[in-house]
């Protein structure tokens, strides 16, 4: 699998979407009175991404780790859904990864 980094990211509006879009999902979830078992991992995995935008070099195999990570953490909590879709409306901005399938390495 291709990993690829962003080169110029710093003045990239893609990573000042990023960083909105993080911020926006941590403060509803920090809002969210439920108890999330997995709510540390969220919390761990929004920094990190927060942190890649801010580098100026995210890899897009990380970006994608850490949404998945962030989705399973949060499970199906609507409440959350649209930050969440924010957030990964941001990483795809980022390109894409290429797909594997059936019988495909």
């Amino acid at each position: 699998m291709e990993v690829r980094r962003v080169a110029g990211t710093e003045d990239d509006p893609r990573a000042a979407e990023l960083r909105r879009a993080v911020a926006r999902l941590r403060r509803d979830l920090a809002a969210h009175p439920a108890e999330l078992p997995d709510r540390a991992i969220a919390d761990d995995e929004l920094a990190a991404l927060d942190a890649m935008a801010r580098t100026g070099a995210p890899e897009l195999h990380r970006l994608r780790r850490s949404l998945l990570l962030i989705a399973g953490a949060l499970g199906s909590v609507s409440a959350l859904g649209p930050a969440l879709t924010s957030v990964r409306a941001a990483i795809d901005q980022f390109g894409s990864v290429p797909r594997t399938g059936i019988g495909r390495d």
